[in-house]
């Protein structure tokens, strides 16, 4: 029987790790669950596993086979792209209030879906689920599709007998968060555009254009000296036409070295901490960090699922170092006993706004509720400074085009009115 390493949450909130012997991961679950605690990772003892089947000849190749039969539902599953979960979620709270089985109501999903990969995914649910699973447990088998918040939230709900309330929940919550990407994408679409379309431009200049008045230069102004400014747009065109494939190199090194760092750490966290630091952008990036942590930990506390556990989840899923980091923190002092608002304080990451706000849903014990009203709030900022930034970046970027082409065009007739005196007067 292989062998399981597992870390779990006990009634009184402190992390427990140790290994068990069981038929699969799912059985694991069970088995804590009974001794009340809450799973938040189950693996395979990887070394156990080989230590057994050196011990018995033949039993590597049928353990790899069980293995590959436990996890045939994630290996190469299609991942469920997030407007197709949105909708999936939504549809399935609907029809769990309508009063619909869950199993029925998966297989209606199942049937009127479209997309092969929610196709694949909610039959296959359907089937774990009638094969004896509990929902989580099935959804669990497609972790590509739902992360960690998704299933704490279908666990809560499954613990609290209230499933539809919690999947209506949960689909307000992603379409709130997709909302609030997409308006930040929609923002980013205008700068995006115009530096594609004045790179394109500059580089045409430089390395067609520029080329052909420096022979004209050469050979009606010989010995004549350009101005600096045409000396310096003429010095930048040869460097790019003569050293395009180096040019090219130092780009490609550069973005190279970007993705190296931003996977280490210290890296990711020191472009976090910039990205809170950019003038334009800075304020957007801030603002809907913390609408997504409120957002986020309210949605699991108002869910019922436990504040470590929850301050966990929305650590693991912030998608900041900067504020993963301040969680962490304010998780580690949570769970010696303290509140939420002072070391969320003393991060030095969120708004005084915010902390107070949370120190008075903690002393009135509506939490959940002064999260969501803070999300609302930062939401609504979040809206207003991507329109903001929009109606800035527009002149912006009109006059950095300007500048960039107009300083090409000015360098390049300088000489030719050198040209037209030394013409005149000949």
């Amino acid at each position: 029987m292989p062998i399981f390493q597992y870390t779990a949450m006990d009634s009184g909130g402190k992390e427990k790790k140790g290994r068990m012997d069981a038929a699969n991961e799912q059985a694991v679950g069970q088995a804590l669950k009974e001794q009340g605690m809450f799973p938040t990772s189950i693996k395979e003892d990887a070394s156990a596993a080989k230590k057994s089947a050196k011990a018995t000849p033949g039993a590597g190749a049928g353990k790899k086979g069980g293995s590959m039969m436990r996890s045939g539902l994630s290996f190469g599953a299609p991942k469920v792209k997030y407007k197709d979960l949105m909708i999936f979620t939504r549809q399935l709270s609907i029809l769990l209030d309508a009063g619909l089985p869950l199993v029925r109501s998966l297989r209606t999903l199942e049937k009127q879906a479209k997309n092969h990969a929610v196709k694949r995914i909610v039959g296959d649910s359907a089937n774990s689920v009638e094969g004896g699973s509990t929902f989580s447990e099935a959804l669990a088998q497609n972790p590509k599709s739902f992360d960690k918040l998704y299933l704490n939230m279908v666990r809560a709900g499954e613990a609290a007998g209230a499933m539809e309330t919690i999947l209506a929940r949960l689909a307000g919550f992603l379409e709130k968060a997709a909302r609030l990407a997409a308006k930040i994408k929609s923002a980013m679409v205008y700068p995006v555009v115009v530096l594609t379309i004045a790179t394109t431009i500059t580089a045409g200049l430089m390395v067609f254009i520029v080329p052909k008045f420096k022979k004209i230069f050469e050979e009606l102004l010989e010995g004549v000296a350009l101005p600096p400014l045409t000396q310096f747009v003429i010095m930048v065109s040869d460097i790019m036409k003569n050293n395009f494939i180096m040019v090219a190199i130092v780009m490609f090194v550069l973005v190279v070295i970007y993705k190296l760092l931003s996977k280490t750490a210290k890296g990711k966290h020191f472009f976090d901490w910039l990205k809170f630091r950019m003038p334009l952008l800075g304020p957007i990036v801030s603002r809907s960090a913390i609408a997504k942590f409120s957002r986020t930990l309210g949605t699991l506390m108002s869910s019922g699922v436990p504040v470590l556990n929850a301050l966990q989840i929305v650590r693991e899923t912030s998608g900041n170092e900067v504020v993963s980091g301040a969680i962490q923190k304010v998780h580690d002092a949570v769970k010696e006993g303290e509140g939420i608002a002072k070391p969320l304080s003393a991060t030095k990451v969120f708004p005084d706004m915010v902390i107070s706000m949370i120190e008075v849903g903690e002393e009135t014990g509506k939490l959940p509720d002064m999260l969501d009203k803070i999300a609302d709030t930062y939401d609504e900022e979040v809206d207003n400074a991507v329109d903001a930034l929009t109606s800035m970046i527009e002149p912006l970027m009109i006059i950095f085009l300007a500048v960039v082409v107009g300083t090409i065009v000015i360098a390049l007739f300088m000489p030719l009115i050198k040209i037209i005196e030394v013409l005149g007067g000949s």
